[in-house]
């Protein structure tokens, strides 16, 4: 208790001292006890009577004495109990007795008392204000005089003395504040609310002319007197009528013991209200933004922060600023409000390509971080979407406090660092997430993520890449039943089964905010797609394009017709079947195109080309730098990272108009274009399936800027019924691949479940495989084979392979046992550096042979080590590094591995690495920073963007406001994993022994 409500406290207390001292003269002196030296006790108080409490005296006496009054003191002296003790109980029978007794100028002393209270302006405002947390009592300045109380009060005068001491002591009763309120016990805030209600009930003439007497009793009430101050009159004297009834119908009255005994009896019943009027009044007067918030994920388990979806409007402003929306779309609110999403069950949306569905999973991200505290994980296909989003969520971490972790590439710890403060959200690709989950799995953290987003939900049914996703979601299913899932598709067609895999609900619409029109162009002529139609196609038009003899040989398709009508006035992609074909139509597309062209924006591709030359150390590919100036470039795999970025960047910002790509843009970063062509019906040597159509033409129509998209199907009129079938059938279904490739998916997950202790026996495995999606669709894949079978059948390689050891099951009195199985060090190596299982042997093998004989004059020993045997593209160089940590025989490699793979991962000067450990700093861009001071991460994370758009050459402002936020972010996250290690040393362990003095003494 504060030192102001320690003085209120003591307020009261004096004010029912004083009450009870001008009507009570006890006959029974009390026994001698202790009492504090700087306040006066009860039975002394008495004694003197009247000397002190003549109504003449100034009233800052009696409150300036009575605050000097010890707050703890004891009210009733030294006594335990009153039932224990004879003399007071004789006490209180004689005071009872006395009532009826009292006075006539008792009653004046009480009507000069009660109008001291009420008469003054100064205490009434005094009562109304709550807004001070220190009072000056403006009672102690008043001073009244009986004569001119009499004047103002005549004739008014309580039946009891009882009535005379609850209305004297009315003033110190009523509580002064809200804050006053909270002081009071339970019991005593519902006997009040009791009241009330009894109150409004009440009809009886008695009560209304007790009512009015006391209403009454001062004709010169201030207009101001609220109202709650009457209806407590009438509580107070309802108190007075209910101490005047009689127990068994009889007229006589109830001593003071017994109703002090019914009064404590029934308080001591009554239940303790869930919140006290000060509290609610606090409620009533929220901002307008939470209660917006609490009505609209209402049925959240998180708080609400704000209006915008229970997230603060400063989400809202950052959306707008970062990606110029202003307001959703109708489908995204709807999905937003469904009582799937606020009970935080598994969700499946399904919407066109460019429909706004990744917004949505943001939004629902940012609910879990900042209203639920938990972390999130965002499941993407692809480094370079990986990339993107971290750069684009970096803002709205630095702005409400989490972290955004990249798991893509070399970058990602496994176990991700634990912390406590801060929560992250971790950006992954399907690998990257795989591993992560199994970290958080086998460090018991797996329930700390609230949120698992999966964006392009339909590379379920993709190969290996698939088989890595439904393992790591069959787990995150079986190991957490809080964790939400979210995934997303614009191609989903047997929804039912994955439903029922994720036992989550679906949501789907057909909402495209720009209208797509499909055409297929068959030699020179262009048909509109038309569901109605016969054969599917309506004739459009035919193209007016002229062309030489020699066009005609190079370019058949009319790509320079198609591409000319649009371009440069607006964007265009061109989809080719191979990389090579992209390379080559740019090449041609630049040798017809006019002159003109080339005049336009030429400052910015004059950059553009620079840029390119700083990242490839002055060179730079001659096709690019043929077709840059156009305003054209391709863009596949064979570009590196920072060639394909720059160029990503250059066609958002209006500078290339044109991009030659290969279908794997379709799924990758977010390039809407104008017109879509898809060069041919054919992926290489596969046709096209529906799903990958549905993709690339989803490009077409950028939202915001088009008011229509196009889409033209260039083919062959051989393959006319082909593209039929194309454009009408549905979508492809999506089926487990953890069968696929010699089953090498399900040998994988047994492994991993063993290794991480998920499910060790054959009974838990078949129970977990029963809810993978494999398991949903078991019927379809295994006709006449038990599921019992198919696990056991994958059980027998890891054994050979000596991965896992124990014995599956055996027989006992005709009934089956399942024995526990386990990993040994070579199949934990194994799942925890994710190797493959047909070679992991093999490198065990390769490994030990090298340490034989292990070079150091250089890094080359250490780089065929690490060189994937089947080498890919995608591989990166910290692809085993689990793999020797895990077997204590190569503890060797651990610290030559660690500093090759930094050096690998960037390929960059020593000096350089700090500064390209930020997402959107290539190489290039590195050396240019370094070169103008911003030497560490330090130097960057405190840069302004205004700054480093004069400083550093053809940076944009959006170039420059994400590469700070990255950099302040990640400088943010080493900061907290310093704390989080030195609050982790200090820490005292929780099992530290406990030795008493005299064992280390005797020691």
């Amino acid at each position: 208790m504060d030192l102001d409500q320690r003085q209120d406290a003591n307020q009261w207390v004096s004010k029912r001292k004083r009450a009870r001292e001008k009507t009570i003269n006890y006959k029974t002196p009390s026994p001698s006890k202790k009492k504090n030296t700087n306040c006066t006790s009860v039975p002394e108080m008495i004694v003197k009577g009247e000397e002190e409490i003549h109504p003449e005296t100034s009233l800052n006496k009696d409150y300036m004495e009575q605050v000097e009054c010890d707050s703890q003191e004891d009210l009733f002296g030294d006594y335990d109990s009153f039932a224990d003790d004879s003399s007071f109980l004789a006490q209180f029978e004689d005071v009872g007795r006395s009532l009826t007794e009292s006075g006539k100028e008792d009653r004046k002393d009480a009507a000069v008392e009660f109008l001291m209270t009420f008469q003054d302006p100064n205490l009434l405002n005094y009562l109304q204000n709550d807004k001070d947390k220190v009072h000056n009592h403006p009672a102690k300045n008043v001073t009244l005089s009986t004569g001119e109380a009499m004047k103002v009060c005549s004739g008014q005068k309580s039946n009891t003395a009882s009535e005379q001491i609850c209305t004297e002591g009315f003033s110190v009763m009523h509580p002064r504040s809200p804050d006053e309120t909270d002081e009071l016990p339970g019991s005593q805030l519902a006997l009040a609310e009791e009241f009330n209600s009894l109150l409004k009930k009440s009809k009886t003439k008695g009560f209304k002319s007790e009512a009015s007497q006391v209403l009454n009793s001062c004709d010169s009430d201030p207009p101001d007197v609220p109202s709650v101050l009457e209806n407590e009159t009438l509580n107070l004297n309802l108190v007075q009528n209910q101490s005047r009834t009689t127990n068994s119908g009889t007229s006589k009255q109830m001593s003071l013991k017994d109703q002090m005994k019914n009064a404590m009896a029934g308080n001591a019943m009554v239940s303790i209200p869930k919140a006290s009027k000060s509290k609610q009044l606090k409620e009533i007067a929220l901002s307008e933004e939470i209660n917006v918030a609490m009505k609209t994920i209402e049925a959240t388990s998180g708080a609400d922060m704000g209006p915008f979806y229970g997230l603060p409007s400063k989400v809202k402003e950052l959306i707008f600023q970062f990606k110029g929306i202003k307001e959703l779309y109708e489908w995204q609110h709807s999905c937003l409000m469904l009582q799937s999403v606020q009970a935080r069950k598994n969700l499946i949306y399904s919407l066109p390509t460019s429909g706004g569905k990744t917004l949505v999973a943001e939004i629902l991200i940012m609910q879990e971080l900042l209203c639920r505290k938990n972390d999130v994980l965002f499941i993407l296909p692809y480094v370079a979407i990986v990339q993107e989003k971290v750069r684009g969520l970096s803002a709205f971490g630095i702005e409400f406090n989490f972290l955004v972790e990249e798991y893509a590439g070399s970058k990602g710890k496994f176990p991700p660092i634990k912390r406590r403060q801060k929560k992250s959200l971790y950006v992954a690709t399907i690998e990257k997430a795989h591993s992560l989950v199994n970290a958080l799995i086998e460090t018991e953290r797996i329930t700390n993520l609230g949120l698992v987003v999966v964006d392009e939900l339909h590379m379920l049914g993709e190969g290996s890449r698939g088989a890595i996703l439904e393992m790591t979601l069959s787990k995150i299913l079986f190991t957490s039943k809080t964790t939400q899932i979210i995934g997303m598709s614009a191609t989903l067609n047997n929804v039912s089964d994955l439903q029922h895999f994720l036992k989550a609900e679906h949501f789907a619409s057909n909402f495209r905010p720009v209208q797509l029109k499909e055409y297929v162009k068959i030699c020179d002529k262009i048909y509109e797609v038309d569901h109605k139609s016969e054969d599917y196609f309506t004739f459009s038009r035919v193209l007016s394009y002229k062309y030489s003899s020699n066009m005609e040989k190079i370019d058949p398709d009319h790509l320079i017709a198609l591409v000319t009508e649009v371009i440069p006035e607006y964007s265009c992609l061109v989809f080719c079947p191979t990389k090579k074909n992209c390379e080559n139509v740019s090449k041609m597309l630049c040798k017809y195109l006019n002159k003109s062209f080339l005049t336009i924006k030429e400052k910015e591709k004059c950059a553009l080309i620079q840029e390119l030359k700083n990242i490839g150390n002055g060179m730079i590919c001659p096709i690019l730098r043929d077709t840059v100036p156009f305003g054209l470039a391709y863009h596949h795999s064979g570009l590196t990272n920072d060639e394909r970025k720059l160029i990503e960047d250059a066609y958002t910002a209006g500078i290339l108009c044109l991009l030659a790509c290969t279908s794997t843009l379709a799924a990758g970063v977010n390039l809407p274009a104008r017109r879509v062509i898809l060069r041919s019906p054919y992926v290489a040597r596969d046709f096209l399936k529906t799903s990958q159509y549905k993709q690339m033409v989803g490009r077409a129509g950028r939202a915001g800027l088009d008011t229509e998209g196009e889409s033209i199907l260039i083919a062959q009129e051989k393959d006319k019924k082909l593209v039929s079938n194309l454009i009408n059938k549905p979508l492809e279904g999506c089926y487990s691949n953890l069968i696929h490739d010699n089953e090498k998916g399900i040998k994988d997950l047994l492994l991993s479940l063993i290794g991480l202790k998920v499910a060790q026996t054959l009974d838990q495995i078949v129970e977990f495989m029963a809810g993978t999606l494999l398991g949903v669709q078991r019927q379809q894949f295994f006709k006449g084979k038990s599921f019992l079978e198919v696990i056991e059948q994958a059980l027998e390689p890891l054994m050979e392979k000596g991965l896992i050891k124990g014995k599956i099951s055996s027989r006992s009195n005709e009934e089956e046992i399942y024995h526990k199985l386990e990993v040994t060090k070579l199949g934990h190596a194994t799942f925890k550096g994710s190797i493959d299982l047909a070679y992991c042997d093999t490198l065990n093998m390769d490994l030990k042979k090298g340490l034989e004989g292990l070079v150091l004059g250089n890094y080359l020993h250490l780089i065929y080590l690490v060189t994937p045997y089947d080498i890919v593209s995608q591989c990166t160089p910290d692809w085993m590094i689990y793999f020797r940590q895990e077997l204590e025989e190569f503890w060797a490699y651990h610290a030559l591995f660690k500093d090759l793979t930094h050096k690998l991962s960037y390929c960059v000067k020593p000096e350089l690495v700090p500064l390209m450990e930020v997402s959107g700093v290539q190489e290039a861009r590195a050396r240019q920073l370094y070169k103008s001071g911003y030497k560490s991460l330090t130097y960057l994370a405190n840069a302004n963007p205004d700054v480093l758009v004069k400083t550093i050459e053809h940076m944009s402002k959006r170039q420059a406001n994400q590469i700070v936020s990255s950099a302040k972010m990640l400088l943010n996250e080493k900061a907290v994993a310093l704390q989080e290690e030195v609050e982790e040393l200090l820490r005292l362990p929780i099992d530290l022994p406990i030795q008493s003095e005299s064992t280390l003494t005797a020691r």
